[in-house]
């Protein structure tokens, strides 16, 4: 494991939140097209919409130390190009100085909270734009879940165009993540059919008054071929969560990588909490998939 000060993090959030602001106006960034314009991404942001399991573990991600020595060994193996997250878990990799030359995702709508009544009125409880610029990260990223049968889509659909073109405006790179969605037995479940994700792309794309800095992340499904026929898009593949694997999860990311509109993957649970717990390995394989 990374060597973390986690004594010194409590302190600084307790005595010296200024030095956040401090932080992040000196932190050394990088442009997301450098090297091979190819991008490894680690995300966390799952438990601020209150999602914490991991496969058959439903409260894997509720330590945070844990976490945080996890997320500290996977972005900085060599070939790890950022990290995605809320503004709790950015900050925390801030203050325990793991941010610079690395791209910063910043996650925004994290308000449809898991197994909630109202977990399609996916509201903007993170960063915004505004923020975004504040802290100088690289990316926004927004989850766009689409169901056609709850009327809280509306509002988040609204709230995402809205976020997407202040994003143009402002010239930030934004990553949005779509898809069909449907209650089931009292929870959301995401329709990862072809056709079903290429209608989620059609969709997220035409969010905004511009699609000038938009991104799209999308799950490697069936016919992936089918579905980067969709856009044009820059297009970021999406890991998921363990425990929703079937055959060879590895072997499906590196095909997918391989296509045309492809730039890399975005993984987060996958590779923080991997089978045999061997998180450096896990990322690593996951490294020479995309910049390999």
């Amino acid at each position: 494991m990374v060597s973390l000060d986690f004594e010194a993090l409590r302190n600084a959030r307790a005595t010296n939140p200024g030095r956040l602001a401090e932080i992040y106006a000196n932190r050394r960034t990088r442009s997301i097209s450098d090297g091979d314009g190819r991008l490894m991404i680690v995300a966390a942001d799952h438990p601020a919409r209150g999602a914490l399991a991991v496969g058959s573990n439903p409260t894997a991600m509720s330590n945070r130390y844990d976490l945080l020595e996890r997320l500290a060994v996977a972005i900085t193996r060599p070939g790890v190009d950022g990290v995605l997250g809320t503004p709790d878990i950015i900050d925390d990799l801030a203050l325990l100085g793991l941010l610079d030359d690395k791209i910063v995702v910043a996650s925004m709508n994290r308000g449809g909270l898991r197994g909630a009544a109202f977990e399609m009125d996916d509201r903007y409880t993170a960063y915004d734009i505004e923020s975004i610029e504040r802290d100088r990260l690289d990316f926004a990223k927004n989850l766009v879940r689409i169901n056609l049968s709850d009327a809280g889509t509306a509002d988040t659909l609204e709230a995402t165009a809205l976020a997407v073109s202040d994003a143009a405006e402002a010239g930030i790179p934004i990553m949005l993540e779509p898809f069909m969605s449907e209650w089931k037995d009292g929870r959301i479940v995401n329709n990862l059919s072809t056709d079903q994700v290429i209608l989620s792309v059609a969709i997220a794309q035409g969010l905004g008054n511009s699609s000038a800095q938009s991104w799209l992340k999308l799950p490697v499904v069936d016919d992936m071929e089918r579905v980067m026929q969709a856009t044009t898009l820059p297009t970021l593949l999406l890991g998921g969560d363990p425990g929703d694997a079937k055959g060879d999860t590895f072997a499906k990311w590196s095909n997918a990588l391989a296509l045309p509109g492809v730039r890399g993957l975005v993984v987060g649970r996958s590779i923080l909490y991997p089978a045999g717990d061997n998180v450096a390995a896990t990322v690593d394989t996951a490294v020479a998939m995309v910049h390999g």
